[in-house]
């Protein structure tokens, strides 16, 4: 994955790859590979987005009374009394509670019932449950409330680390000490430490609970959770296009670039005609992926961006192929669901996976939520989200290795 985005990276693709073209060829495929990132420059969406970034910060700044956005850790409850259990938040392929992954705090200003209001990602570590374009490992889930509730003063919270400790999930429901979700259970021998499931429990006893078990001292097993950051956001800059005499130019300069590479044999050594003919579509239609060139060109400007924040809007698609096309309505209220925010691929590097091939994986994880915000029946109501991978074509061919 980290060697992926470096591609990304790059205005030309052919660059980064190793394919055998002689100079009538590398003229084609300059020009096409071009002329789609001007077109694509051109028609791009300059829509108002927000985009989230990670940043650390103090832990106190990230618990429920202060409203976080944040990624990692245990979730901040929203509603501290209604909080999910493990049959809300359980992976459809391994049955396991999903680890919370970020939350978002969007309210509505036009709501009065959604003055408060968070999203909430949940993910299964397991690497055999990251499927190929499926969402069966993942959970979103919606809280909100109006200004005036049980759990938070009306007025804004004071900065500050000793405003307020008391407004916290632990004065409502019990959670698990591993990863901070209802707690149906409890150790039977000190009675002092709550779980979610069976197989937290036993996480916990072979990570310390055995040993400190019936004191203060057991903390819970964190090595289950993602690490903890603040998500900060900016509103999106995009530039506006170049003129169309200094794109031609560029078009110029790089088709002699290339030219000058053949003739130096610096650019590969060559095949046969129809190899190189085969060798040209697949590498042309791969790069004509509008979609994929216009992902690219639109993060560049932010290569570590994690978040992308615009409801009612539009995501912005890594892949022309597996975009979504029925989007479920709302299960509590029937009503339509809008686009409101994805999770970009940047994100991973910043989760401590023990092997970045074989873990977690992703393009893009696109969260439609219900136009109407509907009070949830429950403090919770499950929203939709839509995983979408790179397209493997496009990723083998984009790896293919230069020669010293």
């Amino acid at each position: 994955m980290i060697f992926f985005y470096g591609l990304l990276q790059s205005t030309c693709a052919w660059r980064q790859t190793r394919v055998f073209l002689d100079i009538k060829a590398a003229d084609i495929l300059i020009k096409s590979i071009i002329k789609t990132y001007r077109f694509n420059k051109i028609f791009i969406l300059m829509g108002n987005v927000d985009i989230g970034f990670v940043e650390e910060c103090e832990h106190w700044r990230l618990e429920s009374r202060f409203f976080p956005s944040k990624i990692g850790g245990k979730p901040a409850w929203l509603d501290l009394k209604n909080i999910p259990a493990k049959t809300n938040l359980e992976c459809e392929y391994c049955s396991q509670p999903c680890i919370f992954l970020c939350q978002v705090y969007a309210p509505y200003e036009e709501d009065v019932r959604a003055f408060h209001r968070t999203l909430y990602v949940f993910v299964c570590k397991s690497a055999e449950c990251c499927k190929m374009n499926k969402n069966g490992n993942l959970k979103i889930l919606r809280s909100q409330l109006e200004r005036n509730n049980a759990f938070y003063p009306s007025d804004p919270p004071e900065e500050h680390e000793d405003w307020r400790p008391d407004i916290n999930a632990a004065k409502w429901r019990k959670t698990c000490v591993i990863c901070g979700i209802f707690a149906s259970s409890h150790c039977a021998k000190c009675k002092k430490v709550n779980y979610c499931c069976r197989e937290h429990q036993i996480l916990d006893w072979k990570h310390g609970h055995k040993d400190t078990c019936g004191t203060s001292q057991n903390a819970g097993a964190t090595s289950i959770l993602f690490p903890e950051f603040e998500l900060a956001t900016e509103c999106e800059e995009v530039s506006e296009e170049n003129s169309k005499d200094d794109e031609d130019d560029k078009e110029a300069q790089e088709i002699e670039k290339y030219k000058k590479l053949l003739e130096e044999g610096k650019a590969g050594t060559l095949q046969s005609e129809k190899d190189v003919d085969a060798d040209l579509l697949k590498m042309a239609s791969s790069i004509e992926d509008e979609t994929f060139t216009n992902f690219s060109i639109r993060i560049k400007k932010y290569p570590d961006q994690v978040l992308r924040y615009d409801r009612g809007g539009k995501p912005l698609y890594i892949s022309s192929s597996n975009q979504p096309t029925n989007i479920p309505v709302c299960q509590e209220c029937g009503s339509k669901r809008q686009f409101e925010f994805q999770i970009m691929p940047q994100l991973l590097n910043y989760l401590k996976l023990d092997n970045t091939l074989k873990d977690l994986d992703w393009g893009i994880l696109a969260v439609f939520t219900c136009t109407e915000s509907c009070i949830p029946k429950s403090g919770y109501v499950t929203e939709y989200i839509w995983k979408q991978d790179i397209n493997q074509d496009d990723y083998k061919l984009l790896q293919t290795k230069t020669t010293d």
